[in-house]
């Protein structure tokens, strides 16, 4: 009977077993029963090269991920996996895709390769199939979501506050006497919601009598192409447009090229915000206006309170980081 044995039969992994055998925090209650009722019934005695071998898996740390292709999720998987470094532990980052199944099957399979913790990168983890994944593969793992959050006894989140960030840009623009602002975005995330409430609710506090005009890039197109086409739609049907703030600089250095093309001067006819602060925003011509969400500064929170969580430290299950506004030339 092997460490490995005894948490088959309990529908753990062995890690959790380790941490039950030595004592540790960190262990579902119901789970530490079974755990010790098993140990107990087999005379469990771990010796020396087992216990080995279950701290070296105690040092992996699962990232998942949903496209590795987007810059900013890549960058804060590289923050983290940096962080972690320097506490002695190494990472498997998996691409999951943004299906139900594939997110699903990809938290299994981290759960399978003994993993001491995970973290989900991005607010599209935020979803009931997500919660219900956890509960079935990781409830007895600490996970901790960038820019997420759900509500389980095992799950801790840091999130941005790019609601504020947003009316913050809607008050700037105001103050520099843009009226005519819209509001574009890919996607339907817990993050651009955020994102919109933020951008409602500054312009109906500024401009009570005004409809905010939110535009949704349909997905059957990439990114920036989606963006670089509705932007030169929205001049030609809203020429009256003075300023636009973009969910990401992707976004916005997509639609700053749009309306160069359409000869329409930046920022002088129309400006332009994005959001990330990242390099999409400072090779754009002109420089690219960007609410900068702390990317990493939110990576090695989140690095380190998974550190302090798997050393037994109570740690608040949500904190806040605050945005900041980074002026440049499109604004």
């Amino acid at each position: 009977m092997t460490i490995y044995d005894i948490a088959q039969e309990a529908g753990v992994s062995a890690s959790t077993v380790s941490r039950v055998i030595n004592k540790k925090k960190g262990v579902n209650p119901k789970k530490r029963i079974l755990v010790e009722s098993l140990l107990k019934k087999y005379n469990f005695e771990p010796d020396a090269s087992a216990r080995g071998l279950v701290q070296q898996s105690t040092k992996i740390i699962g990232i998942l991920m949903s496209d590795i292709r987007t810059s900013h999720h890549a960058s804060g998987t590289y923050f983290i996996e940096q962080e972690l470094k320097k506490h002695g532990y190494s990472c498997i980052i998996i691409n999951s895709g943004f299906s139900d199944e594939a997110r699903r099957e990809s938290i299994r399979t981290l759960a399978s390769r003994r993993v001491e913790a995970v973290v989900l990168i991005g607010s599209t983890f935020q979803t009931e199939n997500i919660k219900k994944a956890i509960e079935e593969y990781l409830s007895d793992l600490p996970v901790i979501i960038e820019n997420g959050y759900i509500d389980l006894p095992n799950v801790y989140g840091v999130l941005v506050d790019e609601g504020n960030g947003i009316s913050d840009c809607v008050r700037y623009l105001y103050k520099k006497g843009r009226r005519n602002m819209v509001f574009l975005h890919y996607g339907d995330t817990p993050s651009n919601d955020k994102k919109i409430r933020g951008f409602q609710s500054a312009l109906h506090e500024l401009l009570p009598q005004q409809e905010p005009v939110v535009i949704r890039l349909g997905t059957e197109a990439e990114e920036w192409q989606a963006s670089h086409d509705a932007t030169q739609r929205l001049m030609r049907e809203m020429p009256d447009t003075d300023s636009i703030i973009y969910a990401t600089d992707l976004l916005a250095n997509a639609g700053c090229l749009a309306l160069r093309e359409l000869e329409i001067a930046v920022p002088e006819q129309t400006a332009i915000i994005g959001v990330d602060n990242s390099i999409y925003a400072k090779i754009a011509w002109p420089a690219i206006t960007s609410l900068d969400n702390k990317l990493e500064d939110l990576s090695i929170t989140c690095s380190n309170i998974l550190v302090r969580v798997l050393n037994g430290d109570k740690v608040a299950h949500k904190m806040m980081i605050f945005s900041n506004i980074v002026e440049r030339t499109s604004a």
